[in-house]
């Protein structure tokens, strides 16, 4: 009797090692989990959309804004031009903030993170990505040195061609700002060229390009209406459009 108990208890013994000998190999069964409301919620979270929800349409736990809203405090987020009317932008749009060195230096640095590895730290298309794909365009060569604030902005906010839109990325005080550092660029003097664009005076003053710096060292009065004027007489001249380019 006490023989076959004995067989008995080393049988369990041996069945419950490889038992445990299996279920430790098995590394995708985490086995027992403690507090698994920690993991997965039992009230519904925001932003995640395990399980399903019963209330909310298509199951989401966010509910989406109504059609033709504007979030509280993002009025002035969006300039309601449509993303392919570059040319409203750039006759409507005016930069509300004045070429400061301050405001210059925060463009220098919102450019270096959301710009610079397209455009490169000249503004030349030469970014590590510019240099893979091809097509950025130089600020400082033919149409794009005329481009003003409003262009700009506009086109960081919807993109254009390959360049993909970055107004959820960046709000519109920033936008401004790198709109401001490109016109820096534009000059064809990379980040050096930050001391000619500091203005006195009001924020809407002009700005002076490429072409309208004259050998004396005065600028010229409207050099953003010349180049739109000049683009208009030859619209196929610098089109990116046409050139499969970015701003």
């Amino acid at each position: 009797m006490m023989h076959s108990l004995k067989i008995s208890l080393q049988a369990s013994a041996v069945l419950l090692a490889a038992a445990l000998t299996t279920g430790c190999n098995q590394a995708n069964d985490p086995g027992l989990e403690y507090a698994p409301e920690m993991y997965t919620s039992i009230p519904y979270e925001p932003l995640s959309q395990v399980g399903a929800n019963r209330v909310n349409p298509m199951g989401i736990n966010e509910r989406t804004p109504a059609v033709g809203t504007i979030p509280r405090g993002k009025l002035a987020y969006y300039t309601h031009i449509a993303k392919d009317d570059v040319e409203t932008a750039e006759t409507t749009l005016n930069n509300p903030y004045a070429y400061t060195k301050t405001h210059l230096e925060e463009g220098k640095v919102l450019y270096s993170r959301n710009c610079q590895h397209c455009h490169g730290e000249q503004g030349d298309g030469q970014g590590p990505v510019g240099i893979k794909f091809k097509g950025v365009p130089n600020y400082s060569a033919g149409a794009y040195k005329n481009q003003n604030d409003g262009h700009i902005y506009h086109v960081i906010q919807w993109g254009r061609n390959r360049m993909m839109p970055h107004g959820s990325q960046v709000n519109p005080e920033e936008r401004w700002k790198i709109a401001m550092y490109v016109r820096a660029l534009q000059l064809g003097k990379g980040p050096d060229g930050l001391a000619d664009m500091v203005k006195v005076g009001s924020p809407n003053a002009n700005v002076p390009t490429a072409d309208s710096i004259m050998t004396s060292g005065q600028m010229k009065t409207n050099p953003t209406k010349a180049g739109s004027n000049e683009m208009s007489k030859n619209p196929g001249a610098g089109d990116p459009a046409r050139n499969g380019e970015a701003i």
